[in-house]
């Protein structure tokens, strides 16, 4: 019996529907609590636009669960693990399993499988619907919540260099000589940096060469002063084609827009190492739920009378924790450069799977 791997279907069944069970109550949880404290937080500015009410605050909603189901999808599963098995520890069903034959890694076998559907749902789901909602909230919320341009390519938060010169831009749609920027500010600087004016415009338009300014407001930085002026034409360096590579949205993109913007990057000669570790990442990301049943299972193991499932419990979670903890500090490290993309995405991963198995074997096996 030990050499299969699930011996008995009906077991598997049933783990597989108390864990199933288990991720959807979690996850309905954790989404319900944070969208209404995300929403309590963002409804005052999202009304503040005139023309929006409700549709509008529902509108939001449908683009932030996404957010939220994605990231939360792998602390739910490990909460899950950790109910489940505790749950079937303390009603000696584990001790049932194990004195009918049954090693640890056939007991966690239906658990396994289960969350390795979950994270296939979860690729697809971010790269089908994720990265979508994404996308189109960042282009909301550059828009203050107000009409977004008509453009499913809106990249936002733009920063060019213009020589010694800094153009930004809240948000930039359109394609080639059709790029338009909003909320758009210029600043002068000199040699040494040191800003020296600055220009604030609603909107900006290709001049043919240079960006022109509609309606913009001059700061002088020296004399503190105001002055409104006509249309006016700066960074005359700046092309579509540079404002079209300058801003990359990894969370925004799926894996195969984002492969091919890395590639446009590079042969453009621009750094890449961030968004290729968050093009890895996209890979070893969903695979975080696969992860959570071999770290929780030590609160599977253990007879539950002898006081110690409260301790084993803790000590899952803070496995689980600590893996989500490694793996964002790792890509931080990644994108400073660090490590290599393909490490900063993979290593926490296979770290924590050798640790989980080695808790496991070392325990029980």
């Amino acid at each position: 019996m030990r050499l299969e791997f699930f011996p008995s279907p009906t077991l598997t069944r049933y783990l597989a529907k108390l864990f199933v069970v288990r991720i959807l109550a979690v996850l309905v949880m954790l989404v319900l609590v944070l969208q209404t404290l995300d929403l309590l937080s963002e409804s005052g500015k999202i009304l503040g636009v005139p023309g929006n009410g409700q549709a509008e605050l529902w509108h939001y909603i449908s683009l932030r669960v996404p957010q939220l189901i994605a990231r939360f999808l792998p602390y739910s599963v490990l909460l899950a693990t950790i109910i489940t098995l505790a749950t079937l520890n303390q009603n000696s069903e584990v001790i049932a399993m194990k004195a009918a034959g049954l090693s640890a890694h056939q007991v966690l076998a239906p658990l396994l499988l289960t969350a390795a559907v979950v994270s296939a749902f979860s690729f697809a789901f971010n790269e089908r619907v994720v990265t979508r909602a994404t996308s189109t909230l960042k282009a909301w919320t550059a828009a203050e919540f107000g009409a977004v341009p008509p453009d499913a390519k809106i990249r936002t938060n733009v920063y060019l260099p213009d020589g010694p010169n800094i153009l930004t831009a809240a948000a930039v749609s359109g394609t080639g000589k059709l790029t338009r920027m909003d909320n758009v500010t210029w600043y002068r600087r000199d040699a040494g940096g040191m800003v020296l004016e600055q220009l604030r415009a609603p909107h900006a338009t290709y001049a043919n060469p240079g960006w022109r300014l509609d309606r913009p407001v001059r700061f002088e930085v020296t004399s503190t002063e105001v002055a409104p002026l006509g249309p006016t034409v700066v960074a005359r360096g700046v092309t579509p084609d540079q404002v079209a590579i300058s801003k990359v949205d990894p969370d925004g993109q799926n894996v195969i827009e984002l492969y091919h913007s890395i590639q446009s990057l590079k042969a453009q000669g621009r750094r890449t190492s961030e968004l290729e570790g968050k093009w890895w990442h996209k890979f070893s990301g969903p695979l975080a739920a696969l992860l959570m049943p071999l770290l929780g299972a030590v609160a599977a193991f253990g007879l539950a009378r002898s006081g110690q499932l409260l301790i084993r419990a803790i000590i899952g979670m803070a496995l689980g924790f600590a893996y989500f903890v490694v793996d964002n500090a790792a890509l931080a490290m990644g994108n400073f450069g660090g490590y290599p993309p393909l490490i900063a995405a993979w290593a926490p991963f296979l770290l924590f799977a050798l640790v989980g198995e080695t808790v496991l074997v070392r325990t029980e096996e």
